[in-house]
Order: structure tokens, then C-alpha cells, then sequence
């Protein structure tokens, strides 16, 4: 008799983590990804970066657009290739839009993608409302970052 094995869960997590180092994230929100066939199996090959990407909110109707993400071509979809680059649309309800409409009014707010994967076998984003950084507060989270480490190395030294 054969035993129910577990599958391992070798799909792959895109992290933006530009995003944490150049703005400040004050609240999360996961949404699902409309996504061709050829750009599932791309994402799941490997073939991503969220780096230089943004979200963008439309009210009529209510919408939320991904910009500026790469999702390389599949090579074995030949002629039924995805384009790389194109805006693709992100599934959420729409009070949750809404609501993410009226934060991005306010003056230094915009919509980060955070992360990219699968959960249950559909591509998720992982997007953050965030604040811009200025250059001396990404200066002080370096420092704090290094003090924090410094202070880790001391307290695992063993005590004679």
C-alpha cells in the first residue's frame, strides 16, 4: 500500500526587498495575480523579478494594476509566449480597493509589491502601503541594523 507523501513545496518566493530598505511598510494586504498559462510556469521555472515594481488603483471600476514586473518568457510556449513586462491585474474585492484608494490620496503614500508566490497553488502578491524613506532615516536603520548585529555577536560569546 502506498503512503500519502506530502508534497515538498519547492515553488519559488520573490522578495522585494528593495521595498523594506527604501520605504517605511504600514500595513499589508494579499491578493491574487491574473496570470497566462505561460507566465504560471515562468514564475514557477524561476523567472521573475518584483524589484522595480509598483500597484496603481482605479476606482471605475474598481481595480488594482500591477506595473513594471518581469516575467520572463517560458521557452517552451514558443508563439504563445506571454510579453514580458505587460500590466497584469490583481483580484481583490472591492472595499478592500476602495480602502486602499482613499490611503493612496494622502501625500507620500503609494502601493509596493512585497512578494511574489504560490500559496494553495495560486500566485499570490503580497503588496504593502508604504511611505517614502528619506536618506538619513535609511541611514539610521542601517546603523540600528549593525548595532543589533554587534549586540547579537557579544551575547552568544560564552561567559568564562
Amino acid at each position: 500500500m502506498a503512503k500519502n507523501k506530502k508534497k515538498k513545496n519547492d515553488s519559488p518566493t520573490y522578495d522585494n526587498r528593495r521595498a523594506r530598505h527604501d520605504y517605511f511598510i504600514e500595513d499589508t494586504l494579499e491578493v491574487g495575480i491574473k496570470l497566462e498559462g505561460s507566465e504560471v510556469k515562468s514564475i514557477r521555472d524561476g523567472r521573475a523579478s518584483i524589484k522595480e515594481g509598483f500597484i496603481t488603483v482605479d476606482l471605475e471600476p474598481p481595480r488594482l494594476t500591477l506595473h513594471q514586473v518581469e516575467i520572463s518568457p517560458y521557452p517552451p510556449a514558443g508563439h504563445l509566449n506571454h510579453r514580458p513586462k505587460r500590466d497584469r491585474v490583481l483580484l481583490a474585492h472591492a472595499r478592500e480597493i476602495n480602502k486602499l484608494a482613499r490611503q493612496v490620496d494622502q501625500k507620500g503614500i503609494t502601493l509596493v509589491p512585497l512578494k511574489l508566490y504560490f500559496k494553495d497553488g495560486r500566485a499570490k502578491v503580497q503588496l504593502g502601503v508604504a511611505k517614502g524613506k528619506a536618506q538619513y532615516d535609511k541611514r539610521k536603520a542601517i546603523a540600528d541594523r549593525d548595532n543589533k548585529r554587534d549586540m547579537q555577536r557579544i551575547m552568544s560569546r560564552k561567559l568564562p
